[in-house]
């Protein structure tokens, strides 16, 4: 019998701005409603405005089947809002709005329960932006049971993001996930040798912060899992191209679904692959399963 995961997804939950209108966004949202499409519990755990556009994130999240437990509500702040530009590449650039709901995640006690039967916890930088949201997704994390798999993936956004944040992240992760452009600014902040080329520089980071796994994507030039024996890369999928917001937070979720099922890295490098080039061919992080993925992921 299939065993049902149950992964949180923590940090910002937002409305992606596109010229064309609004999608739902957030990484960590994305995450989990990849985790809940791939068919285990993904949980949101983030804050609201009570607005309009916090009202209508909620009506959307129960629309995708997503519980709104921990989604909390905040008297004073706006719900987050994020200008997306698609560059002529096809690449996201963010406009991401200060001081909303979401910086001000609360710690509840009500955590303590979830915690209990939580397998995973993904978590990135940007909602550690704000003093309020970051002590609170430190707590999450070092109060998680042993053997809950934490997952950082780094989502370097604009500026909101330092040295201390980083390190800290790391000291606390049992999995990161980064990009090409991310590895590099990783490796200048925390001083590690220019020399060292990308798998390297992962290697460096899984010894020196007792990493399990590393995941370094690449783009078109697809991503490469990295453990301490050995890594394995797999080539991107060709799809017509809509956008890739969201495609990271994808992959994510495949990865770490693999992960809690023990499946070798390369089965898993490939299922996420196949997951995020899927996505890039549909507008918005949050795109419905068809029947072309559902096949692909064995669903």
């Amino acid at each position: 019998m299939k065993k049902i995961f149950k992964v949180l997804g923590v940090g910002e939950i937002l409305w992606d701005m596109f010229p064309s209108g609004k999608k739902l966004g957030g990484a960590p949202t994305n995450f989990a409603y990849h985790v809940s499409a791939l068919g285990h519990e993904g949980v949101i755990v983030s804050r609201i405005g009570n607005d309009e556009y916090g009202r209508e994130i909620i009506e959307q999240l129960i629309s995708l089947g997503l519980a709104t437990d921990y989604v909390q509500i905040d008297g004073d702040k706006e719900t987050g809002v994020v200008e997306v530009h698609i560059a002529s590449d096809n690449q996201p650039n963010y406009i991401i709005k200060e001081d909303v709901a979401w910086d001000f995640i609360q710690w509840d006690n009500k955590f303590d329960a979830l915690l209990e039967t939580t397998d995973a916890i993904c978590f990135g930088t940007l909602a550690q932006r704000s003093r309020i949201s970051r002590n609170t997704i430190i707590t999450l994390l070092e109060k998680a049971k042993r053997d809950t798999i934490k997952i950082y993936d780094i989502n370097l956004r604009q500026s909101f993001y330092n040295k201390g944040i980083i390190a800290d992240s790391l000291k606390l992760a049992d999995i990161v996930k980064l990009n090409a452009d991310e590895i590099k600014i990783v490796g200048d902040l925390l001083n590690i040798n220019s020399k060292y080329n990308e798998e390297d520089l992962c290697r460096y980071l899984i010894d020196g912060y007792d990493l399990k796994l590393i995941c370094l994507t690449k783009g078109e030039d697809g991503s490469t899992l990295i453990d301490g024996q050995t890594s394995f890369h797999s080539p991107s999928f060709p799809y017509k191209l809509a956008d890739r917001v969201g495609a990271g937070d994808a992959f994510t979720a495949g990865m770490i679904i693999g992960y809690l099922n023990e499946e070798p890295i390369d089965v898993i490098n490939t299922r996420a692959n196949k997951l995020a080039s899927w996505v890039t061919s549909k507008h918005g992080g949050t795109p419905i399963y068809d029947s072309e993925i559902k096949g692909i992921m064995n669903l």
